[in-house]
């Protein structure tokens, strides 16, 4: 029953105005007050590992983005550096991984969504994702929320669209179809040594807005879908594997969308398990490296 009004709930609720006005909120710098009895019920709430942290200290962040997008100490996420091996992007649970089957990419039981939508709606885009692999991550209140490269890449393309902003937790993933399409979401589009790879940034409800590092926060609230191609610049924007590349100013899902045979997923990762940034999640298919 609770799991019903939840979702029921989200149909009618004024998704937007919520969420646009929670992202102001967590920007507020003016009340510090306030902000600390927030951050710290947060922490008690949600069961935040604050020795994990940069700056352990609540008081300390000038806001609650500040404290939800805050850094870790350094060498808490060991980036494994062997060539052939993607890592995860981010730290979180499992939803689903595995291949894409007549263009449709599994939710949850008994649901699904389309790969043309969640990458924007331009076949040309989607279908050299075809019959694919993908891996879908959920993000916690408790993760640590920004996001990284699972390989080097340089960025090609990357598409704002405009969409709902229901929850994306398991409950909702359950209950809601074509939930990530359907969602608003930024997806990135990067060539690397395995090929083409589409990191999805999906939103959500309460979630203030979805931020690159070399775009600041994208688009958020427009109606229209909107592409900026990259692959024409001067100097190409490159990342390194394990590099920040995003965050999101209170917390999601990224999905990963990769070509068919260029990666094989770790037997180890599967659905319902966590995952932390850097830690092995597939390997590249050999010669692909040689290949692209």
């Amino acid at each position: 029953m609770y799991d019903k009004l939840f979702v029921t709930g989200q149909y009618v609720a004024p998704q937007l105005a919520i969420s646009r006005l929670a992202g102001r909120l967590a920007d507020n710098e003016s009340v510090p007050a306030l902000k600390n009895r927030v951050i710290n019920w947060f922490i008690g709430r949600y069961g935040v590992d604050m020795s994990e942290a940069l700056e352990s200290d609540p008081a300390a962040y000038p806001s609650f983005n500040a404290f939800f997008t805050r850094a870790l100490k350094p060498g808490l996420r060991p980036v494994d550096t062997r060539e052939s091996v993607l890592v995860s992007p981010v730290d979180g649970a499992i939803s689903q991984l595995g291949s894409i089957t007549g263009g449709r990419i599994f939710q949850a039981k008994g649901q699904s969504f389309n790969l043309n939508e969640l990458l924007g709606g331009e076949q040309q885009r989607a279908g050299v994702f075809e019959n694919g692999e993908f891996a879908t991550i959920y993000l916690a209140p408790k993760d640590y929320h920004r996001i990284h490269m699972p390989l080097a890449g340089t960025l090609r393309e990357m598409v704002y669209v405009p969409g709902k902003l229901f929850s994306v937790n398991p409950t909702t993933a359950e209950n809601v179809p074509n939930l990530f399409a359907r969602n608003e979401r930024v997806v990135c589009i990067f060539d690397t040594a395995a090929g083409p790879m589409a990191l999805v940034l999906v939103g959500a409800m309460i979630v203030g807005s979805v931020e690159t590092t070399w775009a600041g926060i994208v688009a958020p609230g427009q109606r229209q879908v909107d592409v900026t191609r990259y692959d024409g610049l001067q100097k190409p924007i490159r990342f390194e594997k394990g590099e920040e590349m995003g965050r999101f100013r209170l917390g999601s899902t990224v999905i990963m969308v990769m070509p068919r045979g260029s990666v094989t997923w770790n037997g180890d990762q599967v659905a319902g398990g966590r995952v932390q940034m850097g830690e092995a999640f597939g390997e590249i298919t050999p010669g692909r490296q040689e290949t692209q």
